[in-house]
């Protein structure tokens, strides 16, 4: 599917030289919501906008918000503000399968050629087009120069992740990636990564069975991620400066994170691909800093063992908790996963919901610390609340982003490894950090971290500035005035 967020007429654009953006989603609830609203500041800027994403997330959106799919305009709301005419919907990808592997397989053998008839019916001139699409997709740079499109890489994820793949050619060469029994010695020759631990390393790359579907993603992706004509990441510079400098030197990077929506609310185009819960009431009846709030994602999994030694830590540590149960944390099979017993014991000072809107919960004053999986859009929303963190990161990136939360930036503690979590220390640990004087200390931290991004997105901040040198280079790349 398609639809404008800006100026953009179902089969051309109107506006002469208007550079027109074409601007892809990967189909994952962590990677929708910054791309969204990466979408919107483009839109803002004055380029007309082509959103494409999947029938199958515009429908579970629309159904997570109680609408009819059919007809329904996730734009509409964006669109009132800016008085923009509605775009038109192109002939949609099928919906991709739910299972794990059949999704993956789909984005990689079966998602580009769809993308593809789309964009030779969207795009009208080249010369005024750029593709902007996730670093995930395994197409964007050969299918950009098929249409003669700048191609820009959407990063979602920090800095440090996208240089340790865009560098796993070294990685294999020093035998700390692709070999039978890797090196464990501390990885020193990364470009911008003074030194980094093997477990630190994102979960795909301490595997030593690199023939996964998802290992494939990751190995094609970056050889497009290398054709890229320009790189947009989700993070601050002056969280990872040394890492922004050194892939500044391979490509034009540019760091333009936080992506939030307007003033860190509720978005006005729907994002969740799940109904919300509604904590305020709750929330409110609780006083500040005393709560608890606990998620692990939309997208990993949790062991029942895992689960119950975290809810035993809960219970053990005293703390009012909210608790964001998605049906299939553990498995689909598994709906009620936590311990017998656990709902009576925790009677009066918690709630468990299916889902919820993260960035109104973590801007509450009864909210004192979020025990998270460490996805990249919780972390950054998590010090943007300046809330400290407990950190239990379950796959993929959140391994690395923990090392960033706790071990460079001091903004929270980690709780255990997969399969090596207890339910005494778990409980020590959100005592400690709840109210005790590590949690003093982490607190101050985050602060720090807080002003840092919002310093980057102000007037002259770095992210602000960072987005303005990119919109110009597109435009004048792309015809059209500069605009700032």
């Amino acid at each position: 599917m398609a639809q404008g967020t800006g100026d953009v007429a179902p089969a051309r654009v109107r506006g002469g030289n208007k550079p027109h953006a074409v601007v892809v989603a990967l189909p994952l609830q962590g990677h929708i919501i910054p791309v969204v609203h990466l979408a919107l500041r483009l839109a803002a800027r004055g380029f007309a906008v082509t959103f494409v994403s999947t029938e199958a997330v515009h429908d579970q959106t629309a159904r997570a918000l109680g609408v009819d799919p059919a007809g329904y305009d996730v734009f509409a709301a964006a669109r009132r503000r800016r008085r923009a005419p509605a775009g038109g919907e192109e002939e949609a990808p099928p919906p991709l399968g739910i299972r794990r592997v059949e999704f993956l397989g789909a984005l990689l053998h079966a998602l580009s050629a769809h993308v593809e008839r789309l964009l030779r019916r969207v795009v009208v001139d080249p010369a005024s087009t750029f593709l902007v699409a996730d670093t995930f997709f395994v197409w964007p740079a050969t299918l950009a120069r098929r249409l003669g499109v700048a191609y820009v890489s959407f990063w979602t994820e920090p800095a440090l992740v996208f240089n340790l793949y865009y560098h796993m050619d070294l990685l294999t060469q020093n035998g700390h990636f692709r070999c039978s029994e890797p090196r464990k010695d501390s990885i020193t020759y990364i470009p911008g990564v003074a030194s980094i631990e093997p477990s630190e390393l994102m979960s795909y790359l301490q595997e030593t069975d690199t023939t996964s579907v998802v290992h494939r993603i990751i190995f094609k992706a970056f050889d497009e991620a290398r054709g890229a004509d320009y790189v947009l990441c989700n993070t601050v510079e002056e969280l990872e400066p040394s890492t922004v400098a050194a892939l500044r030197g391979e490509k034009p990077f540019y760091a333009v994170g936080p992506i939030f929506p307007a003033g860190f609310a509720r978005s006005a185009v729907a994002t969740s691909m799940w109904a919300e819960s509604d904590c305020s009431r709750w929330l409110a009846d609780q006083p500040p800093a005393s709560v608890l709030y606990i998620s692990f994602g939309s997208y990993a999994h949790v062991t029942r063992r895992e689960l119950h030694e975290i809810a035993g830590g809960v219970l053990a540590s005293g703390a009012r908790f909210l608790w964001v149960m998605r049906p299939d944390v553990v498995s689909s099979d598994d709906p009620d996963p936590l311990p017998e017993g656990f709902a009576a014991a925790a009677e009066g000072r918690g709630i468990v919901v299916p889902w919820c809107c993260q960035v109104e919960v973590l801007s509450h004053a009864a909210v004192g610390a979020f025990l998270t999986h460490c996805g990249w859009n919780s972390v950054l929303e998590s010090v943007w609340a300046g809330v400290p963190m407990l950190c239990f990161p379950l796959l993929t990136d959140q391994i690395t982003n923990r090392r960033l939360v706790a071990r460079e930036w001091r903004a929270g503690v980690s709780i255990g490894e997969r399969g090596a979590v207890r339910a005494d220390e778990v409980a020590a640990l959100i005592r400690g950090v709840m109210g005790g004087e590590e949690g003093v200390r982490i607190r101050e931290q985050v602060r720090k971290l807080k002003g840092t991004l919002e310093a980057a997105v102000a007037p002259g901040g770095s992210s602000r500035r960072n987005f303005d040198e990119f919109v110009d280079e597109l435009k004048r790349r792309c015809g059209g005035q500069q605009q700032h």
